[in-house]
């Protein structure tokens, strides 16, 4: 099995994630991330999704998802030929003793302290898998208290979009 990342334009409307997400249920894919947000044409939503599967079944769903009347359109998107990101929030013990040691790496891996609290930090870090999983493991020493992650965000590098069809009409 391998990692595919499948960029979604879809219409706006309710019930729609549930039905892209059955259809990975329903072939027993477990879905790594799923991101969906808003794009710059009102009306339509990008849907972000990883999954671990086989090339064959893959193609099976991607053919069902473009039978749904709200997909407008499906990309998978290589590693190589996007910017793929993830968001990560982490709230880490901190005493006055070690505050400084968690803010040297944070500054590190060039992510930020966005909440101080006397005894914790809350730290942001936006990066590909490798940053993100590498600033937690260091973090790790001192205790992570909580945290939040994002769905991967990916787009395709160059000019080209998958919304310029739509946007021609």
């Amino acid at each position: 099995m391998s990692t595919h990342v499948l960029s979604l334009l879809v219409e706006d409307r309710p019930g729609l994630l549930t039905r892209v997400a059955g259809l990975f249920a329903r072939r027993g894919f477990n879905i790594n991330s799923l991101a969906v947000g808003v794009t710059e044409i009102p009306g339509l939503s990008r849907i972000t999704v990883v999954v671990d599967v086989d090339e064959l079944p893959l193609e099976q769903v991607t053919k069902q998802l473009n039978k749904l009347v709200n997909v407008i359109k499906i990309v998978e998107l290589d590693p190589a030929s996007s910017v793929q990101r993830e968001h990560m929030l982490i709230k880490v013990k901190a005493d006055n003793t070690s505050r400084s040691n968690v803010i040297e790496v944070v500054n590190l891996f060039r992510a930020q302290v966005v909440d101080y609290a006397p005894d914790a930090l809350v730290i942001e870090v936006t990066g590909d898998k490798g940053k993100v999983d590498a600033l937690l493991k260091a973090l790790e020493p001192f205790g992570i208290k909580e945290l939040a992650q994002s769905g991967l965000l990916a787009l395709g590098r160059g000019g080209k979009s998958i919304t310029e069809r739509v946007l021609r009409g």
